[in-house]
């Protein structure tokens, strides 16, 4: 049984390809980062490696040999291409030509030895992407050419946020799944089955945007302390919030503080965005001001590489001057 939530027409899609005629050898599931394409990707490789059996939603019996194996990731019909950790312990900024073919000997077997042989627990190999989007060049061009030369025992699963970024020729070669914003009464079914504690649902399946992922990121960022935060910054005096605002700076600064940061990042100037449109007349006029300028340094934060704690300071700052 899968808990996948959402997404009937494109799961009807699918296995309607494989039981009702000749199916596609690749897939590209398009779509918003944080929709479950991942989610989708892994019900569906669960699904065909299980033999693809009768029923809704990729349902497979509980005692399937191949959900044991792939719930304890040791299928070995199964390959899944994602970023792997450098030497630092954090992950590479892209998949690397070596997971394709074999040229650094830190890598583990690369994915052409894996689709050298024939499947050895069934009829199917399947090989998830996960993000096509984080392939450089020469990766993408490596993998082209098993697309290229398909097995009619391997399936491809290509997650991509952004498929314009993808080479012509790997989107031309897969068939495509497009995957939408789901209602916010299937976001509140993905909350009400994660571990949310001390959360506010009803904050997150609004913050959510129909994203399941983004909210389920929020809510590890304590995105509801976060909102609190915010909201009391707001119209403070300076000598109130300037030590608000440092406290700020120091949550962001601690180990473990990187998710609130990137909640930070997104959450204050939609904070200041959502308050101008409270007000009317010069404060409006400034309210419009401070985002522009909260907006410019949540944008430029990252790839200028900022003090993550000057930045939150700053833009804790810009809450606290929006007229109360």
């Amino acid at each position: 049984m899968t808990n996948l939530i959402g997404h009937q027409s494109q799961i009807s899609d699918f296995m309607a390809a494989f039981t009702g005629g000749r199916p596609h050898h690749a897939w590209l599931l398009a779509g918003q980062q944080g929709l479950g394409k991942a989610q989708f990707a892994h019900a569906a490789a669960t699904w065909l490696l299980a033999g693809a059996p009768a029923g809704p939603n990729f349902t497979v019996p509980p005692d399937c040999e191949a959900a044991r194996l792939m719930a304890a990731g040791s299928h070995l019909d199964f390959r899944r291409l994602e970023r792997l950790p450098a030497k630092t312990g954090k992950l590479r900024a892209e998949i690397v030509i070596s997971q394709i073919v074999r040229r650094d000997a830190s890598d583990p077997q690369p994915l052409r030895e894996f689709l050298s042989g024939t499947p050895m627990l069934g009829p199917r190999r399947v090989v998830i992407v996960d993000a096509a989007d984080d392939m450089n060049r020469n990766t993408a061009n490596a993998l082209l050419k098993s697309l290229e030369e398909p097995s009619e025992d391997t399936v491809f699963l290509m997650v991509s946020h952004t498929p314009g970024r993808l080479l012509p020729t790997i989107r031309s070669r897969c068939r495509t799944l497009r995957f939408s914003r789901l209602p916010d009464a299937d976001v509140a079914r993905v909350l009400a089955s994660a571990n949310i504690d001390g959360e506010d649902p009803a904050l997150l399946v609004h913050l959510a945007q129909g994203c399941p992922g983004r909210a389920l990121g929020l809510a590890a960022a304590g995105i509801t302390a976060l909102e609190r935060d915010l909201a009391n910054l707001v119209g403070q005096p300076v000598e109130r919030a300037s030590p608000a605002a440092l406290a700020l700076a120091r949550s962001v600064s601690l180990k473990g503080g990187e998710g609130r940061y990137t909640a930070l990042l997104d959450r204050a100037p939609a904070v200041i965005a959502a308050r101008a449109q409270q007000l009317a007349g010069h404060a409006r006029a400034d309210a419009i001001t401070t985002w522009e300028q909260a907006a410019r340094l949540a944008r430029e934060a990252v790839p200028l590489q900022l003090d993550p704690g000057q930045v939150a300071y700053a833009l804790g700052m810009h809450v606290a001057s929006l007229a109360a």
